[in-house]
This record gives C-alpha cells, sequence and structure tokens, in this order.
C-alpha cells in the first residue's frame, strides 16, 4: 500500500466510498494537526507493510460531509474498508493499534 504523505482536500462523496471494490485505508486529519503530525512515523511504516490497497488521506473539520458520514470526532481517525465495508477503526493510533488494525491484511498473505 503506498503511503500518501499529506491529507488532501476532500472529493470524495460516500456512495464512492461505499462502491469502491478492493482494500482502502481512509485517514482523516490535518497537516497542522500536531496528533496527526506526531502519529505519521507509526502510519507510513504500518502502511508500508501491506501489499495491496489504497490509502487516502481526507483533509477533515467541520461540514465536512465524509467525515461526519463516518462519525469522526477525533484525528488522526485511520477507517479500514474492504469493498466499501468497515472493517475496522483506530483513533489516534499507536503502533501497537496501527498493527492490530491491519492485521487481517497480512493474515491474508500467508
Amino acid at each position: 500500500m503506498h503511503y500518501q504523505s499529506t491529507y488532501a482536500p476532500e472529493t470524495l462523496e460516500r456512495g464512492q466510498v461505499d462502491t469502491h471494490e478492493g482494500i482502502r485505508l481512509l485517514e482523516f486529519g490535518t497537516n497542522w494537526c500536531g496528533y496527526c503530525i506526531a502519529a505519521q512515523p507509526e502510519i507510513e511504516a504500518c502502511v508500508g507493510l501491506i501489499e495491496d490497497g489504497e490509502h487516502l488521506k481526507v483533509e477533515d473539520g467541520p461540514g465536512r460531509p465524509l467525515g461526519r458520514s463516518f462519525r469522526v470526532r477525533l484525528w488522526p481517525t485511520l477507517i479500514l474498508l474492504e469493498n466499501g465495508e468497515e472493517i475496522g477503526r483506530v483513533v489516534r493510533p499507536d503502533r501497537a493499534a496501527l498493527q492490530a488494525l491491519l492485521a487481517p491484511l497480512a493474515a491474508g498473505r500467508q
């Protein structure tokens, strides 16, 4: 999975997310958020271990519909989706939480 280094303005609608086939890791936050900045080394290390899928960093904030549709309240929030269905989520994660979130993907490769 390719690590995306910066949060991009929201361009996806929930319908596009729900109908996407395959693995997608949505990361909600902002480029100026201290928690988001501090979590990046751990996120990058863990995301780099996964071969398949897509990592998207979505800039979040008040009135942003995609984050609200997932009930995101704290940053960073990472939501793991498979074929548009949420299969896991972590909020302000450490390495152990990220590894636990991504473990189903690593297990599928064995």
